[in-house]
Parts: C-alpha cells; structure tokens; sequence
C-alpha cells in the first residue's frame, strides 16, 4: 500500500475499515456502552491551549527520553491491544518490530495471538502487559514464564474484573472467541485481501491462533462455537494480589489503568515502579474521567513514582500536552493497529514517524529544545470543555 497520503494517525482508521471485516475493526474501534469516555478521552485535549515563547533558539532540540534505564528516541509508545495477529499476518511482531527500529516502548497484550516468547525473541525490548490471574500461583507461574523469555518491564492492567460491555460488539459480529457463523464468513468474505492474506495464510503457516499470554499455559482458540474466556475470579481482585505480584516480579511493575489519587498512593506503598493513568481508551466503564483531567493531581501525589498515560492520544500536540500535566511518556493503541491493519509493519513505521514529525515541529512553534520543558506554565486552561 502506498502510504504518501497519510499525513498523520487518523488518516490510519479509515484505510483500516477498508481492510478489516466489520467484526475485527469493530473490536479496535469500538467503546463501552454509549461511548462517553471514548469522547471525553479526545475531547481532554481541547481544554487546554499552549502559550508558546518565540525566538529561543529550538535548533538543537531532540525528544530523548530516559525511561527505567532505557533511553528512547521519542516520549510516546504502543500500547497493548488484542488480538493484533488478526488486523495482519504477524501483526504483534510487526507492531513490536516498527516500535524496536524506532526505539519507542511496546507493550505486548496479554491478549495477543502471539507466544510471549516469540516478541521477546523479534523485539527485546519490548514490554509485557498481563491480566492478573485471581490466584496468586497463577500469578507467579504467568509472571516467572516472562521473567524467563527476558522482559524487564511487566505492565499489569487492572482495570477489567468483569467482561466490558457488549452491544456494540454483538451488533458488528465480534465476540470473544469469535463464533462461525454466515455473518462472520460473509464479512471475511468482503475482505478478500484479509481473508487470504491474513487469515487463511495465518491459519496455512501456524494453525488455528489462540490467546497464548492470558495464562501462564495456552488459553482458548480466537474461533470456537463455545465462549469461554477465562475471567474467572477476576471480581474478587484486589490489592493483595498487585503485593503478590510484587513480590514474584524482580524487574519494573507498572500499574495500568488508575484514574484515582487514593489507588495511585496505593501503588505507591505497594512499591511499583510505574504507574498509567487509563481508562483504557474507553473501553471499560463508561462515563470514566478523563486520563488528562486526572493526570496533573496523581502526578503531584506520587512524585517519586513513573506516572505515564495513554488514552485519546492522536497528535503531538497531544503528546506535549500530557507531558506538561506531568506524564513521562504517553501511549496510543487505536492508531498504531489501525495502521498495522492498514499496511502493516510499514504502515506503524510511518505512523511511528508522523508522529516523531509532528512533536519536534510542535516543540519548535512552542519554543523548546526538550518534551519535558513544556510544563503547566506553558499551558492554559480554557475550561471543562
């Protein structure tokens, strides 16, 4: 595919639209319920506005960051999304591949396609984001088989104790695992480059995909007649499980998905090194607060911790945004697997650059050398919006 017309992440959703059957573009697209949150998370970056500073010499500006040990060449990264080896053949290793030559942070699903082992082997640097079993020896068996494959950076989510809403998704056809039917046949149908360039090569070379990364063993196949996902004993999480973790897990542990001061202090005490503001792309509960409404008071709570966000992200004034309200990195999920889908490892290299573009053009007009110089002074807040 040629990719010269894409001028920047949204340019991404509707090429992937074009690839994908309705039911597996759904699944990336959609949101909960009434798609409330989903609004809020783009509206966010609307109240606020920049007050740039002219003549200050931006010649030498870079967006290096340093993250855990590590040194990135841009403060923004790939978040985990499900599934990616149906939007393209391969598509978690090429996501992790694109985020490797670039040298942005990816984070692997717990819901992926994919073998743990087999990213850790295509990107070593690459993170890993698990669904805390509810028992705690599942726990370590899931969290000492990625310790061994060689990820230094575990990213627990922890807000999912139930299955998230799904009337939107029963109405496009997806379900998990998916269910054959003449719908789902006439959709694959639809999209013939799909069907046999993603699909049926997929099934041709590795066999029927299943969840491999939700357990510490192989999870359920992505087709079956019977719906099956194991969240069972998710409801009764709690914060002993996350000190478990704690104690299993020997590098970085990053807790996804806090939205409040109280359970960022939490975190704290518990003593994880990371903390990203979510709420999952509004994916989850509906209604949510926006991460970058919340962003500036967890990060004033817990200074020592490594406050991140993602949710909503689209631009680099976006990226800039959420770094002034005191995020070291940020991630975006919906427009690097709409890209994937789209042109795949090629389509997230481009929307990989487009977005390095568009932060070093914005940190010029602005009047920086480095991401971390915009802060609150250089914004002003225009209102709820």
């Amino acid at each position: 595919m040629r990719l010269d017309n894409v001028q920047n992440l949204l340019d991404f959703e509707e090429l992937a639209r074009k690839a994908l059957p309705r039911a597996i573009f759904s699944y990336i697209q959609n949101g909960a319920e009434d798609e409330v949150s989903l609004r809020r998370n783009r509206n966010a970056f609307e109240r606020y506005g920049f007050i740039p500073r002219m003549l200050q010499d931006v010649s030498g500006r870079h967006q290096r960051i340093t993250l855990f040990g590590h040194e990135y060449a841009s403060p923004f990264g790939i978040s985990p999304v499900g599934l990616g080896a149906m939007y393209t053949y391969h598509g978690d290793v090429a996501l992790a591949q694109a985020a490797h030559q670039r040298n942005v942070p990816y984070v692997l699903s717990g819901a992926s396609l994919t073998r743990l082992e087999t990213v850790a082997a295509a990107a070593p640097n690459a993170w890993f984001q698990a669904y805390v079993p509810g028992e705690k020896d599942e726990i370590q068996r899931l969290l000492d088989r990625a310790a061994a494959a060689g990820y230094k950076n575990l990213v627990l989510t922890v807000d999912l104790p139930v299955s998230v809403s799904p009337d939107r998704y029963v109405r496009n056809g997806f379900s998990s695992p998916l269910r054959p039917s003449l719908n789902l046949a006439l959709q694959g149908i639809s999209r013939p480059g799909w069907l046999f360039g993603s699909f049926a090569r997929m099934l041709l070379n590795d066999g029927m995909p299943h969840l491999e990364n939700w357990r510490a063993e192989r999870g359920h196949p992505v087709l079956s007649k019977n719906l099956n996902r194991d969240i069972k004993s998710r409801d009764s999480l709690n914060w002993s499980h996350i000190e478990a973790a704690r104690t299993f897990w020997q590098g970085n542990l990053i807790i996804k998905g806090v939205l409040s001061v109280e359970d960022a202090k939490v975190c704290r005490s518990i003593g994880v090194d990371g903390i990203v503001v979510s709420n999952h792309g509004g994916r989850q509960v509906d209604g949510a607060v926006s991460p970058l409404h919340v962003l500036a008071d967890i990060v004033a709570a817990v200074p020592e911790t490594v406050v991140m966000m993602d949710s909503g992200i689209r631009r680099g004034s976006d990226v800039l945004k959420a770094l002034a309200l005191g995020a070291r990195c940020v991630f975006a999920g919906r427009p690097f697997n709409y890209a994937v889908a789209a042109a795949g490892q090629a389509g997230v290299l481009r929307a990989l650059t487009l977005l390095h573009e568009e932060v070093h053009r914005n940190m010029a007009l602005l009047g920086v050398t480095h991401p971390y110089e915009v802060t609150m002074a250089s914004l002003r807040d225009l209102g709820a919006g």
